[in-house]
């Protein structure tokens, strides 16, 4: 469209520019709301690729087992077996959809093992069957060995501790000296097969250990307390009685005799270390006997 000029008087000249046509503006908005709209879909998928990739590399990560075995390994053994034993002698009834856990306290004489077995049956679930090996028949070969294991674990066995029918933990306790050591390799393999949770139960002060020994010795053959004689006391006059005796310890040999004492510790460690296990120690579970069930 051409410019035009408008003279209202001789000096004044007015120049007005061209109109421009409103399809033109209309198509510059078009254009520009097109390249706007181009710009943020290509933003918006390159993002949304991103979030995607991400979630199936989490998939990836979450389904596909650990390049680490060792790590694998370690979070299995954290993780206790269930177990629905089906025992012969009885049925358990409407407990038999009851999980039961499997456990043996590894432990040596005089180690608190069983004050820590009593407060292991205060649990109305638990049955701790005490220590089963110390007769000689039930270890006198690993056949027999395996035998006893499997009667304790299909809840075939009975005493005072039994728990039987809704049981959800059952174990015993086991000497370092009642087999445990020459049959270690069967063993630890029959602990792995059927998830048997491990727990070293020792005593820091081995010193105090001995003399609690050889005290108890003492009494097997004097029975200090009114002609009979008691392993563990139950009052403290029974303690009182007992105490009266000062066993006398051989100075000569108290060295390596401590020193022997540590060395069969560190030697059931040593083989049972494939095995889920945990160790407590006596003076700890006296102080606070929380420690043991914050750590299970």
């Amino acid at each position: 469209m051409a410019e035009y000029v408008c003279l209202f008087h001789k000096d004044t000249v007015i120049v007005k520019s061209p109109r421009k046509s409103p399809v033109f503006l209309r198509t510059i908005v078009l254009l520009f709301g097109i390249v706007c709209g181009i710009y943020i879909c290509t933003v918006c998928l390159r993002q949304i690729n991103t979030v995607s990739k991400i979630k199936t590399q989490n998939l990836q990560v979450i389904e596909s087992p650990s390049p680490d075995s060792n790590i694998l390994a370690q979070l299995e053994a954290r993780i206790p077996t269930l177990h629905y034993p089906k025992p012969q002698t009885f049925s358990r009834g409407e407990c038999i959809q009851n999980p039961v856990r499997f456990f043996a306290i590894l432990s040596m004489q005089r180690s608190g093992s069983g004050w820590f077995e009593t407060l292991l049956n205060s649990h109305i679930n638990i049955s701790s069957n005490g220590e089963i090996f110390c007769a000689m028949d039930r270890r006198k070969n690993i056949s027999t060995i395996m035998q006893t294991l499997d009667r304790v674990y299909k809840l075939d066995w009975f005493n005072s501790a039994s728990k039987n029918e809704c049981s959800a933990a059952v174990g015993f306790k086991w000497m370092l000296n009642q087999g445990l050591i020459e049959y270690h390799k069967e063993i630890v393999e029959y602990f792995n097969y059927r998830g048997v949770s491990v727990v070293f139960l020792f005593r820091r002060n081995l010193l105090r250990r001995m003399v609690s020994l050889l005290a108890n010795s003492h009494d097997r053959y004097a029975k200090l307390l009114n002609g009979t004689h008691k392993s563990h006391v139950h009052s403290q006059e029974e303690a009182a009685a007992l105490s009266s005796y000062k066993p006398i310890i051989n100075s000569t040999s108290l060295i390596s005799d401590l020193r022997e004492v540590e060395m069969d510790a560190v030697k059931a460690l040593e083989y049972f270390n494939s095995t889920r296990h945990m160790v407590v120690y006596y003076e700890d579970l006296i102080t606070n006997n929380t420690v043991f069930r914050g750590r299970n």
